[in-house]
C-alpha cells in the first residue's frame, strides 16, 4: 500500500484515544513510524508507548514542525483527526461566540495550517497523503450543534479543494466521514447523539478498517457507514424532502428533551 508501508512517517492528531488512537495503532502495525499528537500529554504518551511511536503533545494547529523533526525531517502521511464538538442549536439558546471560534479553529483552520506547512515539501518530491477526519455531519448535518455541523462542512470542502488542486502533483487526500463512533465525543453529544448516532455507532477500529480500505482503493470519500452515501444522494437530489425529514428528527429531539 503506497505510503502506509514499512517505514512510512505518519502524524496522527487527536490520537490520545478514539479514532485517532485506532488509526495510529493501525499505521504502527503496518510498520510506520508514528507521531502521536494530542492536547492531553499523558494520553499521547500512553498511546505512543504502546505502539512504539513518539508523543508530540500540544495544539494540532502547530504540530507539523515538531512532528517533522521527530520523524527525521519528513512527513509522508498526515492525519488531521483532532476535532471538537460543541453544543448549540436549540431555539432560544444564547450565541456561543467562543464555541464557534474554537470549532472553526480546530475543525477547519488546523487542517489549513497543517496543509500550508506540509505542501511545499510534498509538492517538491511529488508525494504526500492528507487524511481528514470529517464526520458524516460534513456531508449531511447534525441536529443540536450548529458549530460542529458548519465547521465539518468546511473541513470537507477544504479536503475537496486540496484533492482537486494537487492530485496531479502526487498529493493524495482522503475525507473519512463516519456517523456515530463509540468515543468520548459520542458520550459528550448528549441526547441528540443518543437519538441520531448511538443506535448505529461503530467502534474506532471499524473506522480505521474503512480508512485503510479507502487508501488501498485510492478513494477520496471514505464512508465507514455505507448508508451515508444514500443519505448524501437524497440530500442533493431532493433537499426540501431531506430537510423535512431532518426537521422531524429535530422535533422528536425537542419533544424528548
Amino acid at each position: 500500500m503506497v505510503q502506509a508501508e514499512q517505514g512510512a512517517r505518519v502524524v496522527v492528531t487527536g490520537a490520545g484515544g478514539g479514532i485517532g488512537a485506532a488509526v495510529a495503532r493501525r499505521f504502527a502495525d503496518r510498520g510506520a513510524q508514528v507521531v502521536v499528537n494530542d492536547l492531553d500529554a499523558g494520553r499521547a504518551k500512553s498511546v505512543a508507548d504502546e505502539i512504539g511511536g513518539v508523543a508530540v503533545p500540544g495544539d494540532a494547529s502547530s504540530v507539523v514542525e515538531e512532528a517533522r523533526e521527530a520523524l527525521g525531517g519528513t512527513i509522508d502521511v498526515y492525519c488531521a483527526n483532532a476535532g471538537v464538538g460543541r453544543d448549540g442549536g436549540r431555539p432560544g439558546e444564547p450565541l456561543d461566540e467562543q464555541g464557534w471560534a474554537l470549532s472553526w479553529d480546530v475543525n477547519v483552520m488546523a487542517h489549513v495550517r497543517a496543509a500550508h506547512a506540509l505542501l511545499p515539501d510534498w509538492l517538491e518530491r511529488g508525494s504526500g497523503r492528507f487524511v481528514s477526519t470529517v464526520s458524516a455531519a460534513g456531508l449531511l448535518t447534525m441536529i443540536g450543534t450548529a458549530p460542529y455541523s458548519v465547521t465539518k462542512h468546511g473541513a470537507y470542502a477544504f479536503a475537496e479543494w486540496l484533492s482537486l488542486t494537487y492530485r496531479h502533483r502526487g498529493v493524495k487526500v482522503h475525507a473519512i466521514c463516519p456517523q456515530g463512533v463509540r468515543t468520548d465525543m459520542l458520550d459528550a453529544s448528549g441526547s441528540a447523539g443518543d437519538l441520531v448516532l448511538r443506535p448505529t455507532a461503530i467502534e474506532p477500529d471499524d473506522v480505521a478498517d474503512a480508512l485503510f480500505r479507502g487508501i488501498e482503493e485510492d478513494r477520496f470519500l471514505i464512508l465507514p457507514h455505507p448508508e451515508v452515501a444514500e443519505y448524501y444522494r437524497a440530500r442533493a437530489a431532493e433537499p426540501d424532502r431531506w430537510l423535512s425529514g431532518m426537521n422531524r428528527i429535530q422535533q422528536q429531539w425537542e419533544a424528548t428533551g
